[in-house]
């Protein structure tokens, strides 16, 4: 199954499936078929209504040009999509753990700054063959 990052405004559903199939330039019986093979997945209105957000409006437009410009079938559709998806999923990965090496990398510098602090000793002249003992 094919599912997108849910989260912005662009996931609202608001178009009903004839008024989504003109905005993508499909007849409304490709969205059932496209629907079927999972390549979207409408929100449904409580009386079961297939309810489209803008997001997948521009998920049809890219399955359309896909499928018309550039001869995808639709399992290559569906597998590009996936791809994508995962694509952002580990961009996302990439970027959770650059901030935490980040932050790894600055907490090693501080803990190495505070070593070097406590490691400063005082120059202490010591005459050969003595003992001297550092009060601390």
């Amino acid at each position: 199954m094919v599912r997108r990052q849910q989260g912005s405004g662009k996931d609202r559903p608001v178009y009903m499936i004839s008024v989504a199939a003109e905005l993508a330039g499909v007849h409304p019986q490709t969205l059932r078929i496209y629907e079927r093979k999972q390549l979207v997945q409408p929100s449904r209105s409580p009386g079961g209504t297939r309810m489209y957000s803008e997001a997948d409006i521009e998920r049809l437009r890219l399955i359309q040009r896909l499928t018309q410009e550039e001869g995808i079938n639709l399992a290559g559709v569906m597998r590009i999509i996936e791809l994508e998806i995962e694509k952002e999923r580990l961009e996302a990965q990439l970027t959770e753990a650059q901030a935490m090496a980040s932050k790894a990398e600055r907490t090693l510098a501080d803990e190495i700054n505070e070593f070097r602090r406590s490691m400063r000793a005082d120059i202490v002249h010591v005459p050969r063959g003595g003992i001297v003992r550092r009060e601390p």
